[in-house]
């Protein structure tokens, strides 16, 4: 099997260290079964690290302290992408994100289309929430998070300094996401987005 070890390796290195992941994102490599195999081997030589059932990382390393904690962002990926959901920052973490409020969120949170579920991996709390706002596919992290906030403040805790806010945190090609996928918020989400376009030109 070392041609198997030998793919997987080159897939996680070109994603670099912190990386998480599960058997599924090598299922381009063979059966189930011997990817399994190939990264309990992997697990056992060192090379990467077993953080949960079917979970995995590449570990980051510092100078001082050694192998560091799995990263959040990277493992809560992993986690909805096991089962096949989307995820992005949640309401809060994604206000918090975005500079619209100092108050850092007690745990890590995402927004996710799949149900509402709290994990808890290599000491680390992950809470994933259904998200209020849709989870665009072909949009960036920092789109996805604008839209999730919006939704996280509602239609009366939106004024005039938080559209220009957010219209400054936006480049072009995310404004076009938020525009074309306006047909999947609800009538007053799709309005934001115009307010916040409107304000990125004026």
């Amino acid at each position: 099997m070392p041609a198997m070890t030998d793919k997987i390796m080159k897939r996680v290195r070109g994603k670099g260290r912190g990386w998480a992941f599960t058997p599924k994102d090598f299922i381009d490599f063979g059966t189930r079964g011997s990817v399994d195999m190939a990264l309990s081997r992997l697990a056992q030589a060192g090379r990467i690290r077993r953080v949960g059932r079917g979970l995995y990382d590449y570990p980051r390393l510092h100078d001082k302290i050694g192998v560091l904690s799995p990263n959040a962002d990277s493992l809560a990926r992993a986690v909805a992408g096991k089962s096949g959901n989307k995820i992005g920052p949640a309401g809060a973490d994604a206000v918090n994100r975005l500079g619209l409020s100092t108050q850092v969120p007690a745990k890590a949170s995402y927004a996710t289309d799949g149900p509402s579920r709290v994990k808890n991996i290599a000491g680390r709390t992950l809470s994933l929430k259904h998200a209020r706002a849709p989870l665009l596919d072909k949009a960036s992290t920092q789109a996805n998070s604008v839209l999730q906030a919006i939704a996280h403040l509602g239609k009366d805790g939106i004024d005039g300094d938080t559209i220009r806010q957010l219209a400054d945190r936006l480049n072009q090609h995310d404004m076009k996401a938020l525009i074309k996928a306006r047909q999947q918020m609800s009538g007053w989400m799709g309005d934001v987005v115009l307010k916040i376009n409107e304000a990125r030109h004026g």
